[in-house]
């Protein structure tokens, strides 16, 4: 277990600041307001990363919307005779809500692959909603490994470990206000 000042010691240079990153919020949240302009709107955040992204996005979006969490686990496990790794998503929570009918929107604090969050498109589709899209803070897209509509993008970012805003190192540094660089 670290103690705060070595993990404060790994904190690198800020990447993006609390004033970036509202600003970039504030304007995805118009778009996705006049795009789903006197629709139902639920938001759906996979835990635990994405919940600051998802808060403020949802209180600058200028409509009613509802709000849901799944929580995943993925692994690999085992390997096939060719060598290869079979990679295994679990859901740790589920959707509270039937989501058949709604317009729902993943908000997700970054993507990269998109293996993870491909196999929960296909799960979730499996329960129709009328539409389904993405919104991501940070994104990989040269990373992707599976095609993968990404409708709202906050920021393309390099292949760097990032801490703040949600996003952590062992659980920790989440609630920095800023996204920084971590060098590990």
């Amino acid at each position: 277990m670290f103690q705060d000042s070595d993990i404060q010691s790994l904190i690198g240079k800020t990447y993006l600041d609390e004033y970036a990153i509202a600003e970039r919020v504030k304007q995805l949240a118009r778009q996705i307001s006049d795009d789903y302009s006197g629709r139902e709107l639920l938001l759906l955040s996979i835990l635990k990363g994405g919940i600051f992204f998802l808060a403020d996005l949802a209180r600058e979006i200028s409509m009613s919307v509802t709000i849901d969490f799944i929580a995943i686990s993925s692994y690999r496990r085992d390997k096939r005779e060719d060598g290869e790794e079979i990679r295994r998503v679990r859901f740790l929570k589920d959707l509270d809500q039937d989501i058949e009918g709604l317009d729902v929107l993943i908000v997700e604090d970054v993507i990269d692959t998109g293996l993870t969050l491909n196999y929960i498109l296909q799960n979730l589709w499996l329960r129709k909603p009328a539409s389904l899209e993405i919104a991501t803070l940070l994104d990989r897209p040269y990373r992707r490994l599976v095609d993968l509509e990404v409708k709202y993008q906050g920021f393309q970012v390099p292949d760097e470990f990032f801490v703040g805003y949600g996003f952590d190192y062992k659980q920790k540094l989440r609630n920095l206000p800023r996204i920084t660089r971590l060098h590990i």
